[in-house]
């Protein structure tokens, strides 16, 4: 079984191509996507020091871009949008996501041909 360590590490390795899917829906600051990603995929248990970081490194990469909104009642708050850079690498997590899923359906189809007896 795999370990709940391992697990986060899988789960984190996609946190990017989640983060950047959340931003192609709409615009949104950081504390909204942590809010989004968690309703939508609760098993992802993404904290909100990931998303910050992921969304810098987005945003270092180009793939997003930033502006202050100062429009609210409260304090300015920072909302990501995707870049050009950004949807283009959002195709390329879509053909790494359904490669992935060709792999696992593959082992899933194995699996269910082994005979139990060997067990």
């Amino acid at each position: 079984m795999m370990s709940s360590e391992n697990r986060t590490r899988q789960q984190s390795r996609h946190l990017p191509a989640f983060v950047l899917l959340t931003l192609a829906e709409e615009p949104m600051h950081g504390g909204a996507v942590q809010t989004a990603l968690n309703s939508r995929l609760p098993s992802l248990k993404a904290d909100s020091a990931a998303i910050y970081r992921t969304l810098k490194q987005l945003e270092k990469d180009g793939e997003l871009s930033a502006a202050w909104d100062t429009s609210g009642g409260g304090p300015a708050i920072r909302v990501y949008r995707l870049t050009a850079k950004g949807w283009k690498k959002l195709d390329l997590w879509l053909e790494d996501v359904k490669e992935r899923i060709a792999n696992l359906q593959h082992f899933v189809d194995a699996h269910a041909k082994l005979k139990r007896s060997k067990r």
